[in-house]
């Protein structure tokens, strides 16, 4: 059997070649950090097939335990916020809510941090711990603060990392407060996604220094920004690209929907922009920026399917349907929630239809808001 040496030294090839490895600072602290014993609680595999989604506990000792750890894909680690693998025999079918992320997003993210040796980081999400090693091996377990909100994943996180010889400062509680005890920071990076930047990260980075997170939406595309925090409070920067994807925060997570509009109000119209164009993730991205708070839906009503938009804060809501190849949209609320979309698509599309990373994110003390 192919041993954990030889795996972690075909991983590292594989990073090095997909360009996400590539400098040698991360390479060695890389190369000093074993992936696998991060795992040692086993992970879940999804059911092939299985519909809805179902998942299988593989757990260390498992024939192919091993082997699965220096794969570069990510690895759920926890299930419907306490299900750990060995809960478990046969299959769950329930939400992941925690997971060791992909190597190479990780690598590449660290990368994308440019940190300095003196770097004092804020890590927000501990997960495993392995993202969390490999910061104590590139810059000391001094300059590391880990911050995870799930009180059992910190525990066999700080397990894992005690078991390395590693002991940085491992806080249980809300990531999105920050950590103002070890405060300021040079940098902070985040292993989950956020609907919008917090204050307290602006507050608790040092002017010029970095914060690299993936900012998401309800309509479900995200994407990696590097901010840079100025004098003033504020913070701004480049989107990376790359279709990142971690799960929400779960305080940013949308809300029920509870009782739902009379979706047979309002006025219609034919619209040029029919809901296919929300199947295409940068334009998904775009719309989120012009409904932020909009959650998407789709409902059989009177015989035909209808794609509703629904904004939870304002109560704003778009339905649009198909009639003989001509898309209709109906819409009521405060405001007209489609033409709020129709103008930024139109705008966007007016410039050239610019790459995601040609996007600028600026966050101030009352908005956040994109920019191409």
């Amino acid at each position: 059997m192919t041993d954990a040496a030889q795996l972690h030294r075909q991983l590292l090839e594989t990073l090095t070649a997909g360009g996400s490895l590539r400098t040698r600072p991360w390479k060695e602290a890389t190369a000093s950090v074993l992936r696998h014993e991060f795992l040692q609680s086993g992970f879940f595999r999804r059911v092939n097939g299985a519909v809805p989604a179902a998942w299988q506990p593989v757990l260390n000792g498992d024939d192919d335990w091993l082997a699965a750890c220096y794969q570069d894909e990510s690895l759920i680690t926890q299930i419907a916020g306490t299900i750990v693998p060995a809960d478990i025999q046969g299959r769950i079918m329930r939400e992941p809510t925690s997971s060791s992320t992909l190597p190479s997003l990780v690598v590449r993210m660290l990368e994308d941090l440019h940190v300095e040796p003196d770097s004092q980081v804020l890590e927000i999400g501990t997960g495993t711990g392995y993202s969390t090693a490999l910061l104590c091996a590139r810059l000391g377990e001094d300059h590391v603060t880990s911050i995870e909100y799930d009180a059992d994943v910190a525990t066999r996180a700080r397990t894992a990392l005690a078991n390395q010889g590693m002991f940085p400062t491992l806080v249980t509680g809300d990531g999105l407060l920050g950590c103002d005890a070890s405060a300021p920071y040079d940098r902070i990076i985040t292993t989950c996604a956020v609907h919008t930047v917090p204050t307290a990260w602006i507050e608790q980075t040092k002017p010029g220094g970095l914060i690299l997170t993936t900012i998401g939406g309800w309509l479900g595309a995200s994407e990696l920004a590097r901010l840079t925090v100025h004098d003033d409070g504020t913070a701004s920067g480049p989107v990376l690209g790359g279709k990142v994807s971690f799960m929400l925060a779960r305080p940013h997570m949308p809300p029920p929907l509870e009782l739902l509009p009379d979706l047979n109000q309002g006025k219609e119209r034919e619209t040029v922009m029919g809901p296919d164009v929300l199947s295409h993730w940068a334009t998904r991205f775009v719309v989120q920026s012009a409904a932020p708070h909009a959650q998407r839906l789709t409902m059989n009503r009177e015989g035909s399917t209808e794609e509703v938009l629904i904004d939870v804060t304002s109560g704003s809501w778009a339905a649009l349907y198909d009639d003989n190849g001509r898309w209709i949209v109906r819409q009521d609320g405060p405001d007209n929630l489609w033409d709020s979309i129709e103008e930024r698509l139109s705008n966007w599309h007016a410039a050239g239809t610019p790459a995601l990373n040609e996007f600028t994110v600026t966050v101030t003390p009352d908005r956040q808001s994109l920019h191409w």
